[in-house]
């Protein structure tokens, strides 16, 4: 009889769960038998494991093997338990002089015995170090993000062979494989474009502006080539790079979508997504089989959510953004378990006025119905656009602005201003759980200006008559608070107020 242990990492969403696997070998029938909670794939490891083992040069145990995956409560998936199973096996088989037991050990196996890279290595080494677990065997195309963590002391392998022969094993030095290639997808993006690529549209670059200097979300409505879409490609390249908290989070949530490229580091910059409007709500925020996986609406944390064409979005789609852009993370249950994911990024929607697009001005060029007009923009729900904090009618551009003889602000300028509107709001938020103006609370708002009661007469008025909500109100007070802030000033005006209030109602109260 032998009993052989080993670590691994189990991850339910973002939050990662130290694994004890241990395999107990006794003289019975031969027969391998897994336990605790493993999905199909994981069930697989059984064939995986064995076909290595004996590609490796290493004698799979003629006993009853059992193998035990605890904590056995939780839901474990996927194939990065097969290294750790398979050293659990040779300790317990007695075939290592050294003692796995509080090593981490996180890969796929192949047949030959090679290790393959895994998805979510950062988030499980980074579960592992916080567990007092700092040392971690990793696939050689996962060492460069392995590392990343700090306090991690991280040994890649090529194959089940060099692992086990860096434990003592009795084999032949293994010779040199050729490392399975890490797969990166989504990890080429394309850079930001410049501000100074468009052209007029002040009402429109100012909104946008404002919306990077106060993480607030972002509507613009107009007729199709009026821009749109390329001033809402822009607005990452005006944000601040993310401090290394977010960029360590939002590095964690790529690695486990498999959309991130190691070797450049910490993603630094927000990201930026733009699903197309045929995207199902799984795609965009989570979803699919066992423990769902980050969509697009987690991958953009601390970014940038663009729905191009929003009112061609389905509306089970839109509705179920309602939770990330109240609460900044999307709780996702499935049968299999219940996961979370961040999801504080800045909602920019894209809409034209009508199907046919030519609903502006007067609207004589236009051969929608009343029932038309009325439905198109009716697909983006009342609830939802009260979460919108800037809401602004984007017109066509003029031919005095097209052929104007001073060029477009550039994004370098425009950045600057943001960074430094963020820096006065963060030393203004410096006691409180809060970064930028698009998260404080309305009790907050309402008693830092308590003493102006001229400051809050317009919204009291507004919300008096119906013309705003009480959430509406407190947006509109975080949209002061940053327009006080791109100016330099200690606090919002009545002045503030009033340009808030017309950039989020699209213009009625100018």
């Amino acid at each position: 009889m032998g009993l052989g242990r080993s670590r691994a990492v189990a991850l339910v969403g973002l939050e990662g769960f130290v694994v004890e696997i241990e395999a107990y070998l006794s003289a019975s029938v031969p027969g391998f038998t897994l336990v605790g909670l493993p999905d199909a794939s994981l069930a697989e490891a059984r064939d995986r494991v064995r076909a290595a083992m004996s590609s490796s040069g290493l004698r799979w145990p003629n006993r009853k093997i059992i193998v035990n995956l605890s904590p056995a409560s939780l839901p474990k998936g996927g194939a990065a338990y097969d290294l750790a199973i398979a050293v659990a096996v040779l300790a317990g088989d007695r075939a290592l002089r050294e003692d796995p037991a509080h090593v981490v050990h996180l890969g796929e196996l192949g047949l030959d015995g090679r290790l393959r890279p895994v998805r979510g290595v950062l988030p499980a080494v980074k579960a592992a170090v916080e567990a007092g677990l700092s040392r971690v065997v990793v696939p050689s195309a996962n060492a460069a993000e392995a590392r990343l963590v700090p306090g991690a002391e991280v040994r890649a392998a090529d194959s089940l062979a060099q692992v086990a022969y860096a434990y003592g094993a009795d084999i032949a030095p293994p010779a040199e494989v050729e490392p399975v290639a890490l797969v990166v997808r989504g990890a080429e993006r394309a850079t930001p474009g410049d501000l100074a690529d468009v052209v007029g549209q002040h009402e429109a670059r100012h909104a946008l502006e404002v919306a990077a200097a106060g993480g607030h979300h972002l509507l613009f409505v107009g007729p199709p080539g009026a821009g749109k879409t390329m001033l809402a490609a822009r607005l990452p390249g005006i944000l601040p790079d993310l401090a290394e908290p977010d960029a360590v989070e939002v590095t964690a949530v790529h690695s486990l979508a498999g959309s991130f490229d190691p070797h450049d580091g910490l993603l630094v910059r927000p990201p930026f997504e733009d699903p197309h409007h045929t995207a199902t709500a799984a795609s965009v925020v989570g979803g699919g089989s066992g423990v769902p996986r980050p969509g697009a609406a987690s991958r953009a944390h601390r970014g940038v959510l663009l729905l191009d064409e929003a009112p061609e979005f389905a509306p089970k789609v839109l509705e179920t953004l309602r939770q990330p852009l109240e609460h900044g993370e999307l709780v996702l249950h499935r049968a299999a378990g219940t996961a979370r994911y961040p999801a504080r990024f800045q909602l920019v929607l894209a809409a034209n006025p009508c199907p046919c697009g030519l609903a502006v001005g007067r609207g004589d060029a236009c051969s929608c119905s009343a029932i038309q007009l009325r439905r198109y923009l009716g697909r983006l729900s009342g609830p939802l656009l009260d979460r919108v904090d800037l809401q602004l009618e984007v017109h066509a551009v003029s031919r005095a602005e097209l052929y104007a003889s001073e060029p477009p602000e550039p994004s370098a300028r425009v950045a600057a201003r943001v960074r430094a509107a963020r820096e006065a709001a963060a030393a203004r938020l410096a006691a409180t759980p809060w970064r930028t103006n698009s998260e404080v609370s309305g009790r907050w708002l309402r008693e830092s200006l308590a003493r102006e009661r001229g400051v809050l007469a317009p919204v009291d008025r507004a919300v008096g008559n119906n013309l705003l909500t009480m959430r509406g109100a407190q947006r509109v007070l975080r949209v002061a608070w940053t327009l006080a802030d791109l100016e330099g000033r200690a606090a919002p005006t009545v002045e503030h107020v009033g340009r808030a209030m017309t950039l989020r109602t699209r213009g009625r109260f100018a």
